[in-house]
């Protein structure tokens, strides 16, 4: 049985090595976190809206949805289930009804130690085999890389 896990790049994503490592390691990388926020009973993504939440409790769903780049779908689901699961409230803005303001409880608020501590094993993990500098060059190259797909997302089509 063939190994679905290969880094061997398929003859069709020739054209896209570095395309294809990069979709490779993003599978592995949110597998892997997803098992962990899992024992968490998170989904993936829940952790990146506490997160903005544990450095600026009481923000705006739109202003969440600007600080973590999901869709408004997404974030409206997955804010409904951190709800119903206590981690959170939605009220309306006193100066907006129609604006959302999201605050953690006590029992989200408590969970900031153990995503850090996700997120440092996560880390200790990803960069095992790596040098500090080959992470710094990683990590410069990963950030010109997101930046050069948001630009050209940004464009116009042509036509």
């Amino acid at each position: 049985m063939p190994d679905t896990n290969s880094s061997e790049l398929p003859k069709t994503a020739g054209g896209g090595p570095l395309s294809y490592a990069l979709f490779q390691l993003a599978r592995a990388h949110r597998g892997h976190a997803a098992a962990m926020l899992r024992a968490m009973n998170l989904h993936p993504g829940q952790e990146l809206l506490l997160m903005q939440l544990f450095d600026h409790d009481g923000l705006t769903q739109a202003e969440l949805l600007e600080r973590v780049g999901l869709d408004h779908s997404t974030v409206s689901k997955s804010l409904r289930r951190m709800q119903e699961a206590g981690l959170l409230t939605r009220e309306p803005a006193l100066h907006d009804r129609r604006v959302m303001v999201v605050r953690l409880t006590d029992a989200g608020r408590s969970l900031k130690e153990p995503i850090a501590g996700m997120w440092h094993s996560l880390e200790e993990i990803s960069v095992r085999d790596l040098t500090p500098d080959q992470v710094e060059v990683f990590t410069t190259c990963a950030h010109i890389i997101e930046k050069a797909i948001r630009d050209h997302s940004r464009q116009p089509p042509a036509g």
